[in-house]
This record gives C-alpha cells, structure tokens and sequence, in this order.
C-alpha cells in the first residue's frame, strides 16, 4: 500500500472513529447509558457522570459537537489541498489530535495501557474499597477504550502525512 494509500485510509479511519465517539456522546447527552458506567473516572465523578450531574451532560454535548468537526477535519486530509483549511493548519491538527490520542492510550494521562496495567497488577495503589471497581474500569480500559484511543490516533497521525507532504513539496 502506498503512502497516499495509508493516508486516505487514516483520513477515513479518523472520521470513522470520530463518528463512532460523538455518537455514544451524543447518546449520553440524550440520557442513554451507552457504556457510561465504563469511562474510568475516579469514584466520586463517576458517580456524578452516572447521576446526569449538568457538567457531564453539558461535557457530552461539546464532545459530540467536537466529535462532528473532527469528521469533516479528518475528511478534509483526503480531499485535494484546495481546501477551506488553511495548508499549515490542517496537518497540525492532524499531528496534535494523533500524538494526543495515543499518549492516552499508552497512559500518559494516568489511565491507559501502562496505568492499566499497574492497577492489574497491584503496584499502583487504589483505597480498598474501590478497588473491585478500580479493576474492574482497568479491564475495561486495556480491553476497549486504550486500543480505540490508539486506533484513533494511528488514523489521525496517517492522516496527517499527507497534507505535510503536500505542504513541504509546495503544492
């Protein structure tokens, strides 16, 4: 597969999965659970997260609305550099948003593969009674949210080759 071909197929991954977030966001702002009570967050904010507290809620709805750029943003890489995005801004964006989402899921935000795996394993400490729950988000974690992340940021930093090529060869 050629370069052009691993960028259109990161551009079209990173839309994908920017499709597939804002909408279990857009499902939680209209009240669905949609693996809700799997976001590992500590204990006091999941249960704030659970409630429907208004920040939450509010979140979910921004996170859907930035779910939405991100489609036509990951969109924009496959499409010719005439484009309504500025040449130097798109690739940035594609970088920032692909570094980003695989620093999370290796764990550079606490949770992650490694952060995971510390839990797993009982070297990082969690208060005895959540720690049934705090495993329980750490599986979750490492089996689903952690791969998605890197899927996610591998397609966004695919994505990004393109426009910086086409930046750095003066097209």
């Amino acid at each position: 597969m050629s370069r052009a071909d691993w960028t259109r197929v990161g551009g079209y991954g990173a839309a994908v999965c920017c499709a597939a977030y804002g909408s279990m966001k857009l499902a939680q702002a209209l009240g669905a659970g949609a693996l809700a009570d799997k976001d590992p967050l500590p204990p006091g904010l999941r249960e704030r997260l659970l409630a429907r507290d208004p920040l939450f809620v509010t979140s979910h709805w921004v996170l859907a609305g930035a779910a939405a750029v991100g489609v036509v943003v990951a969109l924009a890489t496959v499409r010719p550099r005439e484009a309504a995005f500025p040449r130097r801004l798109l690739p940035a964006i594609a970088w920032t948003l692909g570094i980003l989402m695989i620093a999370r899921s290796a764990g550079a935000l606490g949770f992650g593969f490694v952060g995971d795996a510390l839990v797993l394993a009982g070297v990082s400490s969690v208060p005895a009674e959540h720690a049934a729950l705090a495993h329980d988000l750490a599986r979750w974690d490492l089996l689903l949210w952690s791969p998605f992340f890197l899927l996610w940021g591998a397609c966004w930093t695919a994505a990004a080759w393109r426009p910086i090529r086409s930046v750095g060869a003066g097209r």
